[in-house]
């Protein structure tokens, strides 16, 4: 297995951007959920471009200021987790990676002492 193969059968949606917004990657899932915007065809073009407003300021401030940004969405029935934060090459921020996961309408919640 090479280090990014796990990422492809992975089963939430992974895609990761550049400072400037520019996709660098894609894992099959993410190509899927987008397929309709145009899935890999979204590769080297700007992610800022893909989102409406208010949504797209809110990515130019995480592209900015490298903040984490955390939320629930549903559509058509299907609840997802929203998770996008910043990643880093050599401990220098390079980008944000968003990961879209699939959720159930109820989550248990546990709270653990330590």
């Amino acid at each position: 297995m090479s280090d990014h193969d796990w990422v492809e059968g992975f089963p939430g949606a992974v895609t990761v951007c550049d400072l400037q917004g520019i996709i660098l990657s894609m894992n099959q899932r993410s190509v899927e959920v987008f397929a309709a915007d145009g899935g890999r065809e979204l590769l080297g073009t700007n992610a800022l471009d893909c989102h409406p407003e208010p949504s797209r300021t809110r990515m130019a401030e995480l592209l900015a200021t490298g903040a984490t940004n955390v939320y629930t969405i549903e559509k058509a029935g299907v609840k997802k987790l929203i998770f996008q934060a910043p990643w880093f090459r050599g401990g220098v921020r390079a980008g944000i990676v968003e990961l879209a996961l699939e959720i159930p309408g109820s989550l248990p919640h546990f709270v653990r002492g330590g």
